[in-house]
């Protein structure tokens, strides 16, 4: 798989574009006075820790389904190579050979496997169509290649995504103690008028 994965190229992003899922990007607050003055929060820091609270759990929520993903491509990736390999052994086979197959949890079927020309894979949707070996093998090639592209996306949106949220960590700890300065310098103000 290894030498599968190098070969197969990540795709290009689409122009204008910073991750494949078109995650938004998290702008850093350089200037936090200019920031809450120019949003007319200086009154209401709070709302605004709180929309950037929500960004960051959306953000969060992304990074799970990302995660997801991968996880479902890492399964896939090693189930196509088995089945690779299957096709390999079904083309050098000249006589029956005897095997035995699992046909349900602690349940082997002994049975005798003829040499054949064709195979039969499941597509999925319950869907199983019978190919000739060579028409396989290109399927489960495609299929192969197009799972180590998507994880290759998926990796890449993962450390996009990861990114967005630090910068909005970083935002909403920025606004939160300009936040507290703010309310001890009202606090300041108030003692010493009085």
């Amino acid at each position: 798989m290894t030498g599968l994965m190098d070969k197969v190229e990540m795709p290009k992003l689409p122009e204008n574009q910073k991750s494949f899922a078109g995650i938004p990007e998290a702008v850093f607050v350089d200037e936090i006075d200019n920031f809450m003055g120019l949003s007319d929060n200086e009154n209401n820091w709070e709302k605004t820790l709180h929309k950037l609270d929500e960004q960051h759990g959306k953000y969060k929520f992304m990074q799970f389904n990302l995660e997801a993903r991968k996880r479902k491509l890492k399964q896939q990736i090693p189930d196509l190579e088995r089945s690779l390999q299957m096709i390999e052994i079904l083309r050098k086979q000249t006589e029956d050979k005897e095997t035995q197959f699992l046909l349900s949890n602690q349940i082997f079927c002994k049975t005798t496997i003829p040499p054949t020309k064709t195979v039969c894979l499941w597509l999925g949707a319950n869907v199983m169509l019978e190919y000739p070996l060579d028409e396989a093998e290109s399927l489960l090639k495609a299929n192969m290649e197009s799972a180590i592209a998507n994880l290759k996306i998926v990796e890449h949106d993962k450390d996009f995504l990861r990114d967005q949220c630090t910068t909005t960590e970083v935002n909403m700890a920025r606004v939160y103690n300009w936040g507290i300065i703010k309310q001890r310098q009202a606090a300041n103000k108030s003692q010493t008028s009085s």
